[in-house]
């Protein structure tokens, strides 16, 4: 009996390498002439190598097209010829101009932080006691907040503020610049905050939310003790980390 089954297996197989395809299957169908292997089932799946980031990087010089599921990020990944790219976006990735410390969607949106401050102490507005009404909160409420507060007083006195400092910023990478970065809402800067060691580069002090509280304050939170409070906008000693979304 032994012997009848490897005789079949080989020559299924060989058959089917002759046929320059291989099909693996339960219904007796033949391979697609597109396909080197077609796996055709209804009750199971592919799986791949499964394996961590430090064990994909001692994979010796990698084919272009060679996948994997990195079990550090929980995605599949494959790589170029030059670099591992992931199906989907992780917390704590380089991509568009920054480092990914939020995501949602199954990792296909999140938000961008920004590698350094882009002030380490700016006022939050060009006028202090106006109310802009910038109140959203909540994920890109911040991108709402920044249009807000510049389209009401960007023509004050002309200097710039925390909307406009973010606004103004662009990150260039291997020759592409992204622009479209904002003041973080105060949820934002919150998700932000629980982040900051994977991000890097913050400081024990307070940073700017986007998010207004009336006529005199805006809501700020300090990187040192995670707690949001609200302070004077005119108040010239707050640092500014930009956002951007994806």
């Amino acid at each position: 009996m032994k012997k009848i089954i490897v005789t079949f297996v080989l020559f299924f197989v060989v058959g089917n390498v002759l046929a320059q395809s291989l099909a693996i299957n339960t219904d007796g169908s033949t391979s697609s002439a597109s396909a080197m292997l077609d796996v055709k089932s209804t009750a199971k799946g592919f799986l791949p190598p499964r394996m961590d980031s430090t064990q994909r990087n001692a994979i010796a010089a990698p084919a272009a097209g060679l996948t994997i599921y990195n079990t550090s990020i929980n995605a599949l990944q494959y790589y170029n010829g030059t670099a591992w790219y992931s199906t989907v976006h992780f917390v704590g990735e380089n991509y568009g101009g920054g480092i990914v410390f939020f995501v949602y969607d199954n990792g296909q949106h999140g938000l961008i932080a920004s590698t350094a401050d882009q002030s380490t102490g700016i006022r939050w507005s060009a006028s202090p006691s106006a109310y802009t009404r910038a109140e959203s909160d909540g994920i890109n409420g911040g991108q709402n907040n920044t249009a807000i507060i510049i389209g009401s007083e960007a023509a004050v006195d002309g200097n710039q503020f925390a909307p406009t400092m973010c606004n103004a910023f662009s990150s260039t990478i291997a020759g592409i610049t992204y622009g479209n970065w904002y003041l973080p809402s105060k949820y934002e800067l919150n998700l932000l905050y629980l982040q900051k060691t994977i991000v890097g580069g913050f400081v024990a002090a307070e940073y700017w939310s986007s998010t207004e509280q009336g006529n005199g304050g805006a809501n700020n939170q300090n990187f040192g003790t995670g707690v949001q409070t609200v302070s004077s906008k005119s108040v010239a000693t707050i640092r500014v980390r930009a956002i951007r979304s994806f």
